[in-house]
């Protein structure tokens, strides 16, 4: 970048300085990728980092399970007091602490839930896209674990893609996409951890009420651990 760049309105010149004096931010692997490929799927996950950030909105200590390259951490983090991440991959994590900034700097960790909860006490646990990763015979495993650490009165927002949509999902998301379910059958696997689930229809970037079986993704939000 010109030292004797300046742009045509002023009011701008403040993010030629800041370009000059921290650089250009980068995506992360996968958020890079999808803006390469389709730009537009980035746009549908970054409006469910949104959410979940409007809903877990003043929390002190939040813990994001599998968290992939966090590109969209910031969100949630806007509205939290602190952010703890984990991943089971090292290249993600990796990649996250290569890319950390220390204004929103935050615990990125490998961890694999299979494994046990992480260590830690945590007001509020959310999980993006994951769920349907995890073998069948593995969910109870996972989900025990993930809520292994959380307060009694602390809540989950869990997100994930519904069964109905993978006719149309793409060759590559349906190799990783074994567990997908039903908007009912996930609240019912909730309702196994929580006393209260209550589900949301997500199509394209709009978090709506409408009718689950029309919707591309669902959000369970839980309180009331069992």
């Amino acid at each position: 970048m010109s030292e004797t760049q300046k742009t045509k309105e002023a009011q701008y010149q403040v993010i030629v300085e800041a370009a000059k004096e921290r650089g250009v931010e980068r995506f992360g692997l996968r958020s890079s990728e999808s803006w390469y490929e389709d730009p537009k799927h980035l746009v549908f996950r970054l409006s469910r980092y949104k959410f979940v950030a409007k809903m877990l909105q003043g929390r002190r200590h939040v813990l994001e399970v599998g968290c992939g390259d966090a590109f969209g951490i910031r969100i949630v983090q806007a509205e939290v007091e602190n952010l703890t991440a984990i991943d089971f991959d090292p290249v993600f994590i990796q990649d996250v602490n290569d890319r950390m900034v220390e204004r929103w700097h935050f615990d990125a960790r490998v961890h694999d839930m299979l494994d046990g909860p992480v260590p830690g006490s945590f007001d509020a646990v959310y999980s993006l896209d994951v769920l349907e990763h995890i073998e069948p015979k593995d969910e109870r495993v996972f989900l025990e674990n993930s809520f292994g650490n959380l307060e009694k009165n602390g809540c989950a927002v869990i997100g994930v893609p519904s069964l109905e949509s993978q006719v149309y999902a793409s060759p590559q998301s349906k190799e990783g996409h074994i567990n997908c379910k039903t908007g009912p059958e996930l609240k019912a696997l909730l309702q196994n951890y929580f006393h209260n689930v209550f589900m949301f229809s997500m199509n394209d970037e709009v978090v709506h009420t409408g009718f689950h079986k029309m919707a591309h993704y669902n959000f369970a939000v839980c309180a009331g651990l069992r």
